[in-house]
C-alpha cells in the first residue's frame, strides 16, 4: 500500500502547444478533465469514445531520474502528462483502481514516451523515459482534482 500525493495539474487546449498549469479541474468520465485538447477531441491522438486518453500522469521522480542519469532537465508540465505524482507506483495501476482526492481512476496502460514527445522536447527522451513515462488512465467516479490531493490505491471489485 502506498499513499502518494498529486503535485500539479496540466491542461492544454490545444495540441502542440505548452500545457497550463491549473490549481484545479473536473474530471469527466467518458471525456476526461475539462478544457484539456482530449476533452475537447483535439488531441493529436484523439479516439473519440475510448477512454485510453481521458488522463495521463507521471511520477516526479522519474522526471527527477531523466534530469539525474541523462541529464535532460524537463519543467514537470513538458512531460505532456496531466497529472504529475510524488509517492505513487504508477506501473503498478495498470489494470487497478485508485483515488485521487475525490475522483476514481483506473490504470489502463502504460504511458511510453514516443516519437511526437521527443519532437516537442529534447533528443534522448525517448530513452530516458522508456518504462517511466507514465500511466494512461480511465475517470471511472468524475469530480474536482486538486493539486496537493491524496492518491491511494483502492481494492479491485470483484
Amino acid at each position: 500500500m502506498f499513499e502518494g500525493s498529486l503535485l500539479a495539474i496540466y491542461i492544454g487546449d490545444r495540441k502542440r502547444e505548452a500545457l497550463q498549469r491549473v490549481d484545479t479541474v473536473q474530471a469527466v468520465p467518458g471525456k476526461g478533465l475539462a478544457g484539456d485538447r482530449y476533452f475537447l477531441q483535439q488531441g493529436t491522438f484523439t479516439k473519440p469514445g475510448s477512454p485510453d486518453r481521458e488522463v495521463t500522469l507521471i511520477e516526479m521522480e522519474a522526471i527527477d531520474a531523466l534530469a539525474k542519469e541523462c541529464q535532460i532537465t524537463l519543467d514537470p508540465g513538458q512531460a505532456r502528462r496531466n497529472l504529475v505524482t510524488r509517492g505513487v507506483p504508477l506501473n503498478h495501476l495498470v489494470g487497478r483502481p485508485f483515488r485521487i482526492g475525490e475522483v476514481v481512476l483506473r490504470g489502463l496502460r502504460l504511458c511510453e514516451p514516443c516519437d511526437h514527445l521527443e519532437s516537442l522536447t529534447v533528443k534522448g527522451i525517448l530513452d530516458g523515459l522508456r518504462h517511466r513515462g507514465g500511466l494512461r488512465a480511465q475517470i471511472v467516479e468524475g469530480g474536482l482534482v486538486r493539486a496537493g490531493d491524496a492518491i491511494r490505491p483502492l481494492q479491485a471489485q470483484a
